[in-house]
C-alpha cells in the first residue's frame, strides 16, 4: 500500500511544488500507465500546473512517453534505487498522490481506478477552490478498474 493519507508528503525535487498539487508515479513500459496517460492529462487541463509526473525511467524515455501518450505536464526521473518511489511506498504504477497545501497526503489512488481518480480530482479541486474535473466516466470506454 502506498503512503497513507494524512502522512507528511516527502519532497520530490523537480516535482513537489508549493500549494496543493498531484504527483503521478509511473513507468513507461506499464500498459496500465499507457492507458491512463490521456485521462490523467485532464488533471493538467483542469488544474494547470498542479500535477507533475515521477517516472521510473530516464529523461529521454519520459519525454517519448509524454509525446506518444499526450501528457503535457512535466515529469522527472526517479531512477534506481527509486528514492522518490520508495519514500511514497509505491508498489503499483500508476499511483496518483494528492498533496495538500500543508504538505500532507490528501488522497492516494493506485492503479487505474475510475472512481478513485474522480475522487482525487474532487479532492484537488476542493483544495484549490476550483470546480472538479471528471477524469473518466463509463461512456469513455475505459474499464472501471485495471491493476497496475
Amino acid at each position: 500500500m502506498a503512503i497513507a493519507i494524512g502522512a507528511d508528503a516527502p519532497r520530490v525535487d523537480g516535482a513537489t511544488q508549493p500549494g496543493p498539487h498531484a504527483l503521478l508515479f509511473y513507468k513507461v513500459t506499464c500498459p496500465t500507465c499507457q492507458m491512463a496517460a490521456a485521462p490523467i492529462e485532464r488533471f493538467q487541463d483542469g488544474y494547470p500546473g498542479r500535477i507533475a509526473g515521477v517516472g521510473q525511467d530516464p529523461d529521454d524515455a519520459l519525454a517519448g512517453f509524454s509525446a506518444t501518450y499526450g501528457m503535457s505536464f512535466p515529469s522527472r526521473p526517479d531512477l534506481p534505487p527509486y528514492d522518490a518511489s520508495n519514500a511514497y511506498a509505491i508498489e503499483h504504477v500508476p499511483t496518483l498522490v494528492v498533496v495538500d497545501g500543508a504538505g500532507r497526503v490528501a488522497d492516494v489512488v493506485e492503479s487505474w481506478d475510475r472512481d478513485g481518480l474522480n475522487r482525487a480530482s474532487a479532492t484537488l479541486a476542493g483544495l484549490l477552490a476550483a470546480d472538479p474535473v471528471t477524469i473518466s466516466e463509463p461512456a469513455d470506454g475505459l474499464p472501471a478498474f485495471r491493476p497496475g
